[in-house]
């Protein structure tokens, strides 16, 4: 039997270990690698090869600072184009998932789905068919019913949209409030609100929006 060589990368060593775990059963599929920050994952995908990368969508870097998962992905499939992909995602902001999964090469499941659905969606990867979770579709297709859903996330004040705007391009809050003239308090509560209004809950989610819908 052929193995599946397979990367896996996540940011936290718990999901590492529990997908290494539950891979590890199945004789065809072989782990080639680990990554634990974005940084970490392009190094590895550069040295190792692999079949399928299974990989979360919101790792921070090891300095901590954010990465846009959005542009991760394009950027891998820019790179590795023959790579299949499966995202592995806690993630339930509809437009993002829906924006991963658009060019139709990325599978993608919920973190809370069980360890045999990965398998299957490994498997499904390997031969070149997207494999997307039940409660993913579903998810999407909430979105689908609900046409003023994406309208009201996109309510934002002018001063929200330019903070956010702001801060998408990499300036920090200190940054923002000093171009702005405003205290930082005022434009850390503004940015928290445009977030609940996007339905994003860090930092990572606001930048794949961003990335994703364009200029606020």
């Amino acid at each position: 039997m052929v193995n599946l060589r397979v990367i896996l990368a996540d940011d936290h060593p718990f999901v590492l270990l529990g997908v290494r775990s539950a891979l590890s059963a199945h004789s065809d599929i072989m782990i080639a690698g680990e990554a634990a920050s974005p940084a970490a994952l392009i190094d590895l995908l550069q040295r190792v090869a692999c079949d399928v990368l299974v990989t979360d969508l919101t790792m921070p870097e090891v300095d901590g600072t954010a990465e846009d998962g959005l542009r991760l992905i394009r950027r891998i499939r820019d790179q590795w184009p023959t790579l299949r992909i499966v995202v592995l995602t806690s993630l339930t902001h509809t437009a993002i998932l829906r924006s991963v999964i658009s060019d139709g090469a990325v599978s993608m499941l919920n973190k809370t789905e069980p360890m045999t659905e990965l398998v299957a969606a490994i498997r499904s990867a390997s031969t070149g068919c997207t494999y997307i979770s039940r409660s993913i579709l579903e998810a999407l297709a909430r979105l689908d019913s609900d046409p003023g859903a994406m309208l009201q996330m996109r309510r934002l004040s002018p001063r929200e949209s330019e903070v956010i705007g702001m801060f998408a391009q990499g300036q920090s809050i200190s940054e923002i409030a000093r171009a702005l003239g405003r205290d930082v308090r005022t434009v850390s509560r503004q940015k928290r609100f445009a977030m609940t209004k996007l339905g994003v809950t860090n930092d990572p989610g606001l930048f794949a929006y961003v990335r994703a819908h364009g200029a606020i």
